[in-house]
């Protein structure tokens, strides 16, 4: 699993390159409100692409060396997308270690979404009015996942909850200034807030589809820790696709070998995933994945009730992972959250 650093160079280069002409197209184009979707758009899909490198350099993935990963992260993350790197590193790490928990995965700790039952019974207010009617109210709301994550890592900042807070914190404000000062030198103000909303709204999106699909509907769990391979095999979801499906799940889409294997280089994941589905099929391991990928098919997998989650076979009573069929039939209608009875660690 080495770093592919050629190939990853010539990627970043291709990313900054592209991300520029977007801006140059923003600052020569008209004021057209058309033109200014078409640009937002653009930028949108390249910035997720700089998010994507966030995500393989925090994985070291790039390189193996520690500074070269933060400097790499620092610019990726904090100057060039506003995300705090260091705060995204130990929220992400802690991921890794207790997917789908409902007490130690601070992806579902820290999301509006609810993922089990009982998780909107101990909701009120307004939150419990969005868990209760977030079927409908989770792909408006996935709009705001870029913002989202740029308030969690200013809400970390504030905690000093990460090392070096000036120097992060010194480059989000590059950021917001850079960002903020470009796009209202370059627009009026109602073309800028056009801009803005279609640009920030969309990359929202583009998070999502590339992020939201991988556990949700899955098994979660609370208390005692099930084994390693458990927690990172049967709380993913693998995606094959091809190579525009790549493209934008940035290889997560390959979610069980990422999980399995997270310093494995992205490009990697796909030649990983029949080898892993076969060990998981030869031991009777539930391996879930969907069929092939569309936009139809990843935003249908990600549709929820309250729960969040899909009707499938009920887990055997010993708990033990199980054999079920390699495509994953989901009704996605289901209220009920099925999870697994407590593994051997549980």
């Amino acid at each position: 699993m080495k770093p592919h650093r050629a190939r990853y160079a010539g990627r970043i280069t291709l990313i900054w390159l592209l991300n520029g002409l977007g801006w140059a197209a923003l600052a020569l184009c008209g004021r057209q409100w058309w033109q200014l979707v078409l640009v937002a758009g653009w930028l949108a899909v390249w910035c997720e692409q700089l998010a994507f490198l966030v995500h393989d350099a925090g994985h070291r993935q790039i390189f193996r060396n520690r500074r070269t990963i933060q400097a790499l992260g620092l610019v990726h993350g904090n100057l060039a997308l506003g995300v705090c790197f260091g705060w995204w590193v130990q929220h992400h790490n802690r991921h890794h270690n207790h997917p789908n928990h409902l007490e130690l995965d601070p992806d579902i700790l820290r999301r509006v979404a609810v993922f089990a039952p009982e998780q909107a019974e101990q909701r009120s207010g307004l939150a419990h009015f969005l868990a209760r009617n977030q079927r409908y109210l989770f792909f408006p709301l996935l709009g705001l996942e870029a913002v989202v994550l740029r308030l969690a890592g200013l809400i970390a900042l504030r905690r000093r909850a990460i090392r070096r807070p000036w120097l992060e914190g010194g480059l989000l404000l590059a950021h917001v200034t850079l960002y903020l000062g470009a796009v209202l030198t370059l627009l009026p103000l109602p073309a800028a807030a056009l801009f803005l909303a279609v640009h920030q709204g969309l990359l929202g999106y583009l998070l999502g589809l590339g992020f939201a699909v991988n556990h949700k509907g899955l098994p979660t769990r609370t208390g005692g820790e099930w084994s390693w391979l458990e927690r990172q095999v049967l709380t993913a979801r693998t995606l094959p696709t091809g190579l525009l499906g790549d493209f934008f799940h940035g290889g997560l889409n390959y979610q069980i070998e990422h999980h399995l294997f997270p310093g494995m280089p992205r490009s990697a994941l796909r030649l990983a995933y029949p080898i892993v589905r076969d060990f998981c099929r030869e031991r009777g391991i539930a391996y879930v994945e969907r069929g092939s990928w569309s936009p139809t098919a990843t935003w249908r997998v990600i549709w929820t009730r309250r729960a969040g989650s899909c009707a499938r076979r009920p887990p055997p009573a010993e708990g033990r992972p199980h054999a079920r069929a390699a495509k994953e039939e989901e009704t996605c209608d289901s209220t009920a959250s099925h999870r697994p009875a407590a593994g051997p660690d549980g």
